[in-house]
């Protein structure tokens, strides 16, 4: 029978089981933007519900622990956990719901191939190593001579984050709600989104030797209405007026970190790049990318009758025709 608390990871994302990794992704930032806490304060179900469509992108974003959850349901945390015997272990002939917990299949797992003599006693052990990677599990299945050590994989779990830009530009602090452990990460100024920071000792316990593994949490952007990403450098765009483009002009340029003037040049265009150096993103260790400025010509839409006086008399005199290169354009 299946257990109560099992949870449909692609009905929380709203996608079909074959999905593809873009349109899970794709989803998650969609959800993982609306219930987000800092979105919607003070409201219990949207931040328990924020904390269903992380534990769903988790789970399907990872193609190993995507396929266990498909070929296991609700086992597929103890599959991840375990390994199977010396000769294989038979789970694909197996019928999960004749077992009223992981720990009955185990049980029965284990004595099908632990049994030795034909006593009925049933060998499942497990040892610990410590290297150069760290903490790892062992497990034995059967007596000797034919017994053998089964490396179990590491119990790390991982989440996603969302941060503002000026949290990740910062730097933050968040405070986690893992079961019933309240945890505050600190998180360094110039995040990006994918940057992953790791947790020790905050992941999933292991049903083995209760060693706890590591947690680690992915940063998502939040969209901002003024800045946006162009690889490592921000960009942004100024509206200008027209006799500021053809003149040029002293303007003020908004940074992440305050206000500076610029000089544009006479005669740009619409839609030309200026960049301003060192006032873009940061890194971790306090270096500075770009700012790179778009400039969008904008004509003025209610003109006193001394700027409509100029204007008319611009026109008089003006010799200048922007549309002379495609005068001779045919098929």
């Amino acid at each position: 029978m299946a257990t109560a608390d099992f949870k449909d990871y692609y009905e929380i994302l709203g996608v079909s089981k074959t999905a593809t990794p873009e349109e899970i992704k794709k989803a998650y930032r969609k959800l993982a933007r609306k219930y987000h806490p800092d979105l919607n304060p003070d409201d219990p179900e949207a931040e328990a519900r924020f904390k269903e469509i992380n534990e769903a992108h988790e789970v399907l974003s990872d193609p190993e622990k995507r396929q266990k959850y498909d070929q296991f349901g609700q086992y597929w945390k103890q599959a991840m956990a375990g390994a199977p015997p010396p000769g294989g272990s038979g789970f694909e002939e197996t019928d999960f719901g004749q077992y009223g917990s992981f720990d009955d299949f185990i049980d029965e797992l284990l004595g099908r191939f632990g049994r030795s003599g034909g006593t009925g006693r049933r060998v499942y052990t497990y040892r610990t190593t410590t290297g150069p990677e760290g903490f790892r599990e062992y497990v034995e299945f059967g007596d000797d001579p034919f017994s053998r050590f089964t490396e179990m994989p590491a119990q790390d779990t991982e989440a996603a984050i969302a941060l503002t830009l000026s949290e990740a530009f910062h730097g933050t602090q968040k405070r986690l709600q893992i079961g019933d452990e309240t945890v505050t990460v600190r998180i360094p100024p110039g995040a990006k989104s994918g940057s992953r920071i790791r947790i020790k000792g905050k992941g999933q316990i292991s049903p083995f030797s209760q060693q706890r593994g590591d947690l680690y949490l992915t940063i998502e952007l939040l969209p901002h209405a003024f800045y946006k990403f162009d690889g490592n450098n921000l960009v942004c765009e100024i509206p200008i007026r027209p006799d500021e483009a053809v003149l040029g002009a002293q303007v003020e340029v908004p940074t992440p970190d305050g206000s500076v003037m610029m000089t544009i040049p006479s005669g740009v265009d619409s839609g030309q790049t200026l960049r301003l150096r060192g006032k873009g993103w940061r890194d971790p260790k306090g270096n500075r990318t770009d700012l790179l400025v778009r400039l969008k010509v904008v004509s003025p839409k209610d003109l006193n009758p001394q700027e409509k006086e100029c204007y008319e008399k611009l026109r008089q005199v003006s010799h200048f025709n922007p549309r002379n290169a495609i005068a001779e354009v045919r098929l």
